[in-house]
């Protein structure tokens, strides 16, 4: 870790976010770690309907569905 790094870490733990370096790096590789399941979710999604695309038909009855709720909606 570079000098610099170290010190923006320290300067985060003294203003009170984080008791300590470790409970700063820990939420930090949770929040990396988040990110990359949420990444690779999107990415299977987008390869299964790639994989297997909806018809026409199906695109259709979402549409008809989506346009009746929101007509159902009591705004």
């Amino acid at each position: 870790m570079s000098d610099e790094l170290a010190g923006s870490l320290d300067e985060l733990v003294s203003s009170g976010r984080f008791a300590t370096r470790a409970e700063a790096v820990r939420s930090a590789i949770e929040q990396l770690l988040d990110v990359e399941r949420r990444r690779e979710i999107g990415r299977r999604i987008v390869q299964g309907y790639t994989d297997v695309p909806q018809t026409d038909a199906e695109v259709t009855a979402a549409t008809e569905a989506a346009v009746r709720s929101i007509q159902e909606e009591p705004w």
